[in-house]
């Protein structure tokens, strides 16, 4: 059985695609103060041991970087990020994206 490593999820950014927002987001919502996403806080880090979503990890963002996550618990490197070990990854909502920094601790 495979020993998964340790990794670490950092969230480093959270971002409101504003043209997007206005041209696609309904009235109601737009006028509630649609903002960036309230899932996460800017630096908030979870650990991992397993490769399980953490308790109370928003399920669409773990979907999102889940792949990202396997992979460094697996001892992978991607040749395109100049450290070794980690990876940036972001949830798909396109109005309003969060991104993560993951690497093995």
């Amino acid at each position: 059985m495979k020993k998964w490593k340790k990794v670490k999820i950092t969230v480093v950014k959270k971002l409101v695609i504003e043209d997007l927002v206005e041209e696609y987001l309904d009235d109601e919502r737009k006028k509630s103060g649609f903002g960036v996403c309230d899932a996460f806080e800017l630096g908030q880090e979870f650990i991992l041991e397993t490769a399980n979503k953490p308790e109370n990890f928003c399920s669409w963002a773990w979907a999102d970087i889940q792949r990202d996550v396997v992979a460094m618990m697996g001892g992978a490197s991607f040749h395109w990020i100049q450290r070794e070990g980690v990876s940036v990854a972001c949830c798909t909502d396109g109005l309003r994206p969060v991104f993560f920094v993951i690497e093995r601790v």
